[in-house]
C-alpha cells in the first residue's frame, strides 16, 4: 500500500509549478534555494546616536551567468540598496553598484562553494527601517529581491555591544587584523571551533566579564563560556572562538553577555544562525521530528530502522541514505523528491496546524501526497451542514471531502483515497 502512495506522491510532482504560487516565509526559505546571502550589521559610527550599518551580500558564482571572453568567464551583476522609513513611504537611502567576477575555470563558475563578496556601509539614527535589495544579473536578467524589516540599535550609552559577525577568514596584515565575514550563517562544517568578531563600546576603562552562551531553537542551552577583559574607554575589538562547534540539524542562538563588578548584566547581544546539511531541505530542523514526518512515504519498518541506529551520526546516514534512494538522478546534488516532500509537510504545518501540528491532520496528509489540488470549494456556512471543503485533482479524476467536524478547523478526510489510506491518520 506505502508502494502505492509513493507512486502517487511522485506522479504528483507535476504539481510544483503551482506550489511556487504559494507566499514565502522569511529567509532561510524552504520555496527556493537562496540566489544570494544577506548580512546586515550594527556598529558604532563613533558620533553620538548614529549607527553605522554594513550591509555584506554574497552570491554564489552558480547564481550569476558567466561568459567567455578569451581565456577569462566573466560576470557582473548589479545590486541596488533602498531604505524606507517603517512605513515604506519615505525614501531615507539609496545605493546603486556593480560587481564584477573573472575567474579562469569555468569549474569554478558551477560551484556553489566559491562567491562574491560585495559590501557596503551607511549611516542611520536608531530606529526601525525598510530595507529592500535587488540584485540584476548582467548576463541573464534575472532579478532578485530581498525586503524586511531592521531595527537599528542605539550604541550611545555608557556600554553596548556592536552586532555579533561569525567570521569565514581571519588574517594578520602588517599588525592589523583582516577579517572575512561569513554571510550564509550555516555553521554545519565548521570544525574547528566558531569564530566570530563584534565591538565593545565604553565611555570608561573598566574590567569586565564576558559570557557567551548557545542556545537551540527551544531555548536550551547547551553551551557555555566566559572570559575576562579589561577595556579601555572608546572601542574594543574581540576575535573569540568558541571551543565547541558539533552542532547538530536546527537553529540556534548566540548571546554575548557583558557583566560588570557587581555581576550586573550591563551589555549583551543575540546572534541568530543555523546548521543544514547540504542536500537537506531547509524547512527540516529536528532530525527525529523530520523521520516521524516520513509516514505517509516510507514503511514502519524502515522508519524504525533510521529511528533504532546507535548513534545520532548512523541515524543521519540512514535517514539521508532512504532519500538518497527515492533520487531519480542520484548524480544530482539536489533531490527533488526530497526537497519537494518537506516544502509539503511545512506548507502543511504553516496552514493546517490546529490542536496538533499540520502535517499530521488529514489535510496535510493529503497535501504531502498529492500537493496543491487545482481547486478548492470551501462551504463555511451551509445551512444544516457543518463546514466543509471539497479539494479537486483533474489529473487524477480526484475529489475529496473534508468535513470540519468541531467547529475549530478540525477537518476531517470523509472521502479517502482509498480505503487503507485512513490507517496512516494519526
Amino acid at each position: 500500500m506505502k508502494t502505492k502512495i509513493f507512486v502517487v506522491f511522485f506522479a504528483c510532482l507535476s504539481y510544483l509549478n503551482l506550489f511556487a504560487q504559494i507566499s514565502d516565509r522569511e529567509l532561510p526559505s524552504y520555496r527556493n534555494a537562496s540566489k544570494y546571502f544577506l548580512e546586515i550589521l550594527d556598529f558604532s559610527s563613533g558620533q553620538e546616536n548614529i549607527t553605522r550599518i554594513d550591509v555584506f551580500i554574497q552570491v554564489p558564482y552558480s547564481s550569476v551567468r558567466f561568459i567567455k571572453k578569451d581565456t577569462l568567464f566573466i560576470a557582473g551583476y548589479k545590486i541596488v540598496l533602498s531604505v524606507f522609513d517603517e512605513n515604506k513611504e519615505k525614501l531615507i537611502m539609496d545605493k546603486t553598484w556593480s560587481e564584477k567576477i573573472q575567474l579562469t575555470s569555468f569549474d569554478q563558475t558551477i560551484s556553489k562553494d566559491n562567491a562574491s563578496l560585495a559590501m557596503r556601509s551607511f549611516f542611520l539614527l536608531p530606529g526601525k527601517y525598510f530595507l529592500r535589495i535587488e540584485l540584476n544579473d548582467n548576463e541573464s536578467k534575472a532579478e532578485y529581491s530581498k525586503e524586511e524589516f531592521i531595527n537599528v540599535r542605539n550604541l550611545s550609552g555608557e556600554v553596548s555591544l556592536s552586532d555579533i559577525m561569525l567570521l569565514a577568514k581571519r588574517k594578520e596584515e602588517e599588525g592589523k587584523n583582516k577579517i572575512v565575514p561569513y554571510v550564509s550563517l550555516n555553521v554545519a562544517n565548521f570544525k574547528s571551533g566558531l569564530p566570530l568578531f563584534y565591538e565593545i563600546y565604553s565611555k570608561k576603562p573598566q574590567k569586565i566579564e564576558i559570557e557567551y552562551s548557545i542556545s537551540n531553537d527551544k531555548n536550551k542551552i547547551f553551551y557555555t563560556d566566559s572570559a575576562s577583559k579589561y577595556i579601555d574607554s572608546g572601542k574594543t575589538q574581540i576575535i573569540y572562538t568558541l571551543k565547541d562547534s558539533s552542532f547538530s540539524l536546527g537553529n540556534y542562538n548566540l548571546t554575548v553577555e557583558l557583566r560588570n563588578s557587581n555581576n550586573q548584566i550591563i551589555a549583551a547581544v543575540r546572534k541568530k544562525f543555523y546548521s543544514r546539511w547540504v542536500g537537506v531541505p531547509s524547512t527540516i530542523t529536528d532530525l527525529d521530528q523530520a523521520i516521524n514526518e516520513m509516514i505517509y512515504i516510507a514503511s514502519t519498518s524502515q522508519i524504525g530502522y533510521i529511528k533504532n541506529a546507535s548513534t545520532n551520526e548512523e541515524k543521519k546516514n540512514r535517514f539521508l541514505e532512504f532519500w538518497k534512494q527515492q533520487d531519480p538522478v542520484s548524480s544530482n546534488s539536489e533531490n527533488p523528491y526530497f526537497i519537494e516532500y518537506y516544502n509539503r509537510v511545512a506548507y502543511a504545518n504553516e496552514h493546517f496546524s490546529q490542536y496538533f501540528p499540520g502535517w499530521r491532520s488529514d489535510r496535510g496528509m493529503v497535501f504531502i501526497l498529492l500537493g496543491p489540488p487545482d481547486n478548492i470549494e470551501r462551504y463555511p456556512f451551509e445551512m444544516n451542514s457543518k463546514p466543509y471543503e471539497i479539494w479537486t485533482y483533474y489529473q487524477l479524476n480526484v475529489s475529496l471531502v473534508f468535513v470540519d467536524q468541531t467547529g475549530f478547523g478540525d477537518y476531517r478526510l470523509i472521502t479517502p483515497l482509498t480505503g487503507d489510506l485512513n490507517r496512516f491518520r494519526l
